[in-house]
């Protein structure tokens, strides 16, 4: 399933569709529409912050619930160019809960699901994603990630845009736990996709951004820290994930995370594939490699992305290759 984005809604819908992390409940603020010169794999924001900030009411993001997207159904023509491995490092300010992290962290891999309880940077980096698709109320996860603004967020693909539509009223919220927005909301400027994504919607290059506005005078990695960023680091890693599905069994109330050893999807895409029982809405969160449990830092390598409906809890997310890596480059440079 697509998760709120394509995350698996197991069993639920017909066998061949996903379930992606969104939500719907009519949504009346006015959609912005791109600019002539914006570039046609990404689209401006026209929605003031004042305006999203009253709209995504504590009722409103808690309301948000997934959206059905088409699995593949066949192998792709295409395949994801793997290229030089590249390495961004962390940029985290001073976290005072990283100096009192609790004795007990979560058990080692695997895990195939469960809240995350060990503190750390992820409690602050990694976040809900809420947003208008076709007028209704839809929500993702994503990332705050190291970047030259600060203000860069990496998502999923099918959460910036989706059946050729982008998504309007687009805000980020880091920390994010049952209803509040203890680091703020934080709305989009621009929001941005692979050119294969935004294209045809091809699986394998399912990753999105987003560029936040500075809030109250502050860029988004002044205020929760950035997770760093792994490109072509290969297949079969140790990986963790991090998401907010909202599918039973459960709730987007708060932070859940998978970790094991990935494999390479056997099927209809080159993904990264990972055992792991998150659901609907938990769609643009992120996997790590290098992850420290006790710091709650790593490289962010891939995304939550989709999973099928024949393949009960099992995720899966696009290799971030060289493709990944320029839209990357995009955004932080926007």
């Amino acid at each position: 399933m697509a998760i709120g984005h394509p995350a698996v809604h197991r069993g639920r819908a017909a066998l061949g569709t996903l379930t992606a992390a969104g939500t719907l409940l009519a949504l009346l603020l006015p959609a912005g529409s791109a600019g002539a010169t914006t570039p046609r794999n990404s689209h401006d924001a026209t929605t003031s912050h004042a305006a999203l900030d009253a709209f995504w009411t504590a009722s409103r993001m808690r309301s948000a619930t997934p959206l059905d997207l088409d699995a593949p159904a066949r192998k792709p023509t295409t395949t994801v160019p793997r290229g030089t491995p590249v390495n961004v490092p962390p940029s985290l300010p001073p976290l005072p809960s990283m100096t009192s992290l609790p004795s007990l962290v979560p058990g080692v891999i695997p895990q195939a699901g469960g809240p995350w309880t060990g503190g750390g940077a992820v409690t602050k980096t990694a976040g809900r994603v809420f947003f208008t698709y076709q007028g209704r109320n839809a929500s993702c996860s994503g990332d705050a990630v190291t970047s030259g603004n600060k203000n860069t967020v990496i998502t999923a693909g099918h959460c910036v845009k989706l059946k050729g539509a982008w998504h309007t009223n687009w805000v980020f919220i880091p920390g994010y736990h049952d209803g509040q927005d203890p680091y703020g909301k934080w709305a989009a400027a621009k929001t941005l996709s692979t050119p294969q994504w935004t294209a045809s919607e091809d699986m394998n290059y399912d990753v999105g951004a987003a560029i936040v506005t500075p809030l109250d005078g502050k860029n988004l990695t002044d205020v929760v820290g950035g997770q760093g960023l792994a490109f072509n680091s290969g297949y079969n890693k140790a990986m963790y994930a991090f998401g907010y599905p909202a599918a039973a069994p459960y709730d987007g109330s708060k932070l859940i995370y998978c970790s094991g050893t990935t494999i390479k999807d056997p099927l209809f895409s080159n993904d990264h594939g990972l055992a792991c029982n998150m659901t609907g809405g938990s769609s643009g969160g992120p996997w790590f490699t290098s992850f420290d449990e006790k710091t709650g830092t790593g490289l962010q390598a891939s995304v939550n992305s989709f999973g099928y409906q024949f393949l009960p809890d099992t995720m899966f997310g696009p290799y971030f290759g060289d493709d990944a890596k320029k839209l990357y480059d995009q955004a932080q440079a926007s």
